[in-house]
């Protein structure tokens, strides 16, 4: 049966392909972007989507959003940063709780009331393997994906009941480009000066661990549809499998 898919992110990576491969299958996806200009990028490419505007950290946006009717709210969007935690400016940790955090509750608390009303929708959080474990340089972005872990496990025990659904999905490093983009973060403005300024060889191993051997977008693409399809699902959703047991051999070794 084809769903209402509202899609945040989805302007580039896994919203992106998600977007278009639910689209193909016969869904109408609401594809939205952080900003107007991205918005009409993607309406340009893809004619097949309803391409709206939607920055979930903005009051406005997130209200207007609460009148479509959606029945699976797929929360993609999200920042990243990576810099020792006694070092990296406070700014730059507030605006990812600002994106990762509140703005994902923000829409789906927009969005909850209409599934709940119905008795039936789901709510996908995008969280990481960063959700559940942590390592040097990356505990700015971990921090806020261990908080959309207890987001979303609280959600999923306080809906089930409704007939809503939530679950989380928890990938690994894939070559969207997102990774490259948070590891090389802390470099605009991590230096000679800073505390941990004698960590540089640690930092830069952990960004090789990122970076390295990231996989094929298209197994989270895949993922992403099967859970908008799924009759249930699990709490959380590991890509690929074995991933927890990979990264953590890693860390061990580095």
């Amino acid at each position: 049966m084809a769903k209402n898919v509202l899609i945040t992110g989805a302007g580039s990576g896994f919203g992106k392909g998600a977007a278009l491969a639910l689209a193909e299958r016969g869904h109408h996806v609401i594809a939205t972007c952080e900003t107007q200009d991205q918005a009409d990028a993607l309406a340009a490419e893809a004619p097949q989507l309803t391409v709206e505007k939607l920055d979930i950290t903005a009051e406005a946006d997130v209200a207007k959003a609460a009148a479509w009717d959606v029945d699976v709210l797929l929360n993609n969007a999200g920042a990243g940063q990576t810099g020792p935690m006694v070092d990296v400016p406070m700014d730059r940790v507030r605006h990812l709780f600002e994106v990762n955090v509140f703005g994902t509750l923000a829409i789906s608390q927009a969005l909850a009331p209409q599934m709940v009303e119905r008795g039936s929708g789901r709510i996908i959080i995008v969280s990481s393997i960063a959700g559940v474990m942590a390592g040097p340089a990356f505990g700015p972005y971990s921090m806020t994906k261990h908080a959309l872990e207890a987001m979303g496990k609280s959600m999923r025990a306080e809906l089930a009941g409704e007939g809503v659904d939530v679950c989380l999905l928890n990938p690994g490093p894939y070559q969207t480009g997102f990774n490259d983009r948070m590891a090389d973060s802390m470099w605009d403005w991590f230096d000679d000066s800073s505390v941990n300024a004698g960590s540089t060889e640690l930092f830069e191993m952990m960004r090789g661990m990122v970076t390295t051997g990231q996989m094929d977008p298209v197994e989270v693409v895949q993922r992403m549809v099967e859970l908008v399809e799924a009759d249930e699902t699990t709490e959380n959703n590991f890509v690929p499998p074995g991933i927890i047991e990979a990264m953590t051999a890693q860390l061990e070794e580095g």
